[in-house]
């Protein structure tokens, strides 16, 4: 079972009221994020703990507002933003993008999502954790881009994370809307398997689209340097695959 806590270098996340737990994902796409040094507001949808939250308040000095439609997960994320360094600039709001659109004239510099995508998976049987990762039901594709393309400056950054098929799809949904892939990072879990994830960073000026890759372990099961490097600032260490 996953911990009630997880500890990084500059924070801790309580996690045993939340739909969905710290995991790989939200980490990958914390760590890969790269905020510009002038930003003033930041956006994190579907916050769940406050994970990309406070990763990107340890990145940056902006103030961030943090939304997410489950209540145990917005009230566990607020005491973890008190909890922090840096509970001035935190905002946990329990409200939908649909709802939180309504109700805010405010342009974002940089947003950021984790987003639910198991269209067509199994559904558990704990409704907090469904509703967390069943785009069809509390989130969709259509409703994540318009909410960005409305909140989202001029010159702003939209970062998210999906697996490889949905990620291609979101793609295409989101250059119908005018927002343009600029990087994509698939993400590997070992050389020579498929990608299983890709980071991808949208703006709405089109360019040319950077690509890379990134393998979390190496061929002898252990975290990459690649990886390690990525994540230094936040784990306070990364034991092997084998060991855990």
């Amino acid at each position: 079972m996953p911990e009630s806590h997880f500890r990084f270098k500059k924070f801790e996340i309580q996690q045993d009221r939340c739909a969905m737990k710290v995991g790989t994902d939200g980490v990958l796409l914390g760590a890969w994020i790269q905020p510009e040094k002038n930003i003033k507001r930041v956006l994190d949808i579907g916050t769940g703990t406050g994970l990309l939250a406070l990763m990107l308040a340890q990145k940056s000095a902006a103030l961030i507002d943090a939304i997410d439609i489950d209540k145990s997960s917005i009230e566990q994320a607020k005491e973890n933003f008190n909890s922090s360094l840096w509970p001035e600039r935190l905002n946990a709001i329990h409200c939908s993008l649909q709802n939180f659109i309504k109700s805010t004239s405010e342009q974002y510099d940089l947003i950021v999502s984790n987003p639910p995508y198991f269209n067509d998976s199994y559904k558990t049987s704990d409704n907090s954790r469904t509703l967390a990762r069943h785009s069809n039901e509390s989130l969709s594709f259509d409703a994540l881009i318009e909410g960005v393309v409305k909140l989202l400056a001029a010159d702003g950054r939209f970062y998210l994370i999906l697996p490889l098929k949905e990620g291609e799809a979101f793609e295409i949904m989101a250059a119908a809307r005018g927002l343009f892939a600029s990087r994509i990072t698939s993400v590997f879990t070992r050389k020579g398997k498929p990608p299983k994830r890709v980071l991808m960073l949208f703006q709405f000026s089109k360019q040319l689209i950077v690509t890379d890759e990134l393998i979390i372990q190496n061929d002898h099961g252990d975290f990459s340097d690649d990886y390690r490097k990525l994540t230094k600032d936040f784990y306070l260490g990364l034991k092997s695959h084998r060991q855990q």
